[in-house]
């Protein structure tokens, strides 16, 4: 079997390339373009002492640009295409929509472009909460909820999903769509809210939590461990097709990927700093004031995941313990 995973030296997607290697015997194609969100450095690390990483092979190239037959010549053929390549920086899409728009939704289309010419099993796009918007007290998306993107990056990715829907209608593709939240781990971006959250706890600087108007509730989503999502999509490979059906007719399945538990911002720093025995020093701030096109709140339904058999293998605070020794010990990464 062959696994074409797109933003391979990415956050998530190195822990999906590990995941893979230790968990099949699949040869793997990384393809990636390495700017400011593909790192090598993150493969390295995975890869350096692993018996198996003879069977991963890295092809340069950037989606925003056909797959033309040079660059297809040294992917190869492909049993499965895992999409995970993107841009995901709010605050950048806000300002630069239009590249967002070409690395999410036209990096998506030439990747399924390609795809036809594939025999493929599965081909399974990565998306995420923000294209269902911000979630009031109480609610928790669905897969087949409405979407109300609120800025650029999600609206990207919401028209990334479509295109995937309208190639498994179109042309028979067998497309998955996962949609995940605030995901953490080891080799995260330290710009990232936990990495930064560790830096500032250890050097016991301020850290500035996101809330409402009235600063007296903090923002709040599921967080997961990098870990945890790639067993998910292991799980989904070793499944047989499901059909999910809706009163539209909608054939192409979707799927949350969800954190065990719903953590508020503030408990998620003073969990760090408890776990580093230091104190902490915060501010509450406006958090649409300070961040508009963010949403205070995002929150999905794991239901269905886990009717299927799939939770999150611990909960947070013990990923939480994991990442934050695993960071202090290896300081380059913050």
């Amino acid at each position: 079997m062959r696994i074409l995973v797109t933003g391979g030296a990415g956050f998530i997607a190195h822990h999906l390339i590990d995941e893979l290697l230790n968990n099949t015997d699949a040869e793997i194609i990384s393809l990636d373009r390495l700017d400011y969100s593909g790192n090598l450095n993150r493969l390295h690390n995975v890869l350096r002492d692993n018996p198996h990483k003879n069977r991963v092979r890295i092809v340069h190239h950037d989606l925003k640009a056909e797959i033309n037959p040079h660059v297809a010549s040294h992917i190869g053929r492909v049993d499965i295409i895992l999409h995970l390549a993107a841009g995901s920086h709010v605050d950048r899409s806000i300002d630069f929509p239009m590249d967002f728009a070409l690395d999410n939704t036209i990096g998506t289309l030439n990747l399924l472009q390609f795809a036809r010419t594939q025999d493929l099993k599965r081909f399974i796009y990565f998306s995420t909460d923000e294209v269902f918007g911000p979630a009031p007290e109480g609610v928790f998306y669905k897969e087949q909820d409405r979407y109300n993107s609120t800025n650029p990056y999600s609206a990207s990715k919401a028209a990334g999903e479509e295109f995937c829907v309208a190639f498994e209608n179109t042309y028979g593709l067998p497309i998955y769509i996962t949609h995940t939240m605030n995901v953490f781990g080891e080799r995260q971006s330290p710009e990232k809210f936990i990495p930064m959250c560790i830096r500032r706890v250890r050097n016991e600087q301020s850290i500035t939590i996101h809330a409402n108007p009235s600063k007296t509730k903090a923002g709040s989503r599921h967080y997961i461990h990098a870990r945890d999502v790639a067993s998910a999509m292991l799980f989904l490979l070793d499944r047989p097709t499901v059909s999910m059906l809706d009163y539209g007719g909608a054939k192409c399945p979707k799927f949350n990927i969800v954190g065990k538990e719903e953590w508020d911002n503030l408990k998620v720093a003073t969990t760090i700093a408890e776990i580093q025995e230091k104190p902490l020093n915060y501010e509450m701030v406006d958090f649409h004031s300070s961040r508009p096109g963010h949403d205070l709140r995002y929150a999905l339904d794991g239901s269905f995941m886990k009717s299927l058999g799939w939770v999150p293998k611990m909960d947070v605070r013990e990923r939480l313990e994991q990442t934050v020794m695993w960071s202090l010990s290896n300081p380059d990464w913050l």
